[in-house]
């Protein structure tokens, strides 16, 4: 027997964002998000916070290959070999949104969220991710790949809440000392 995924709803997401600006907030840090798969979704959220233009720098939604290009600079070489749907892509985009930002952290979230366009390699659901923090002796990157399963809002919700997880679980493992 199947059991059905655990889809956030919409106050899950907003006690998600709400912690995530505390955090940021409590570092001293502004945020920028590189999205595709979840086309703006993570940055509504977070303005649906009041006060999040005190922590929140800005947002790019590069739902096609060469917007990625374009805006992220990410490199047509990383598309051609690893695919849209990435961790070197998803990497890439976040280390160009924060190049292009006034922020010192960044989401990059990739996927495919159906109901189509999934591979045997890469089925619907698959979703990268990837956080980097620019501190102030180093960048650090972090990337991950999940699963997701359900429709094309329950994929794209679970995203949201894991890209906003990944942030608090980076700002978690980050000393403020450290930071820039």
């Amino acid at each position: 027997m199947s059991t059905s995924p655990t889809v956030p709803d919409d106050a899950t997401l907003l006690e998600l964002a709400q912690q995530t600006g505390e955090q940021l907030e409590q570092n001293g840090l502004k945020l920028v998000t590189a999205e595709s798969c979840t086309g703006g979704w993570v940055g509504q959220i977070i303005t649906a916070i009041p006060g999040s233009s005190s922590w929140y720098d800005r947002g790019f939604i590069t739902y096609s290959n060469a917007a990625k290009q374009q805006m992220l600079h990410v490199q047509p070489q990383t598309l051609a070999q690893h695919g849209a749907v990435s961790e070197p892509t998803a990497r890439e985009m976040a280390q160009g949104a924060l190049i292009r930002s006034e922020a010192q952290i960044a989401i990059a979230v990739t996927g495919i969220a159906g109901p189509s366009g999934g591979s045997a390699e890469k089925p619907v659901g698959t979703v990268c991710f990837a956080w980097v923090l620019k501190t102030a002796f180093a960048t650090s990157a972090n990337s991950q790949t999940r699963h997701f399963s359900g429709d094309r809002e329950a994929i794209r919700r679970q995203s949201a809440a894991a890209a906003l997880q990944g942030i608090l679980a980076l700002l978690e493992n980050t000393t403020p000392l450290n930071l820039v």
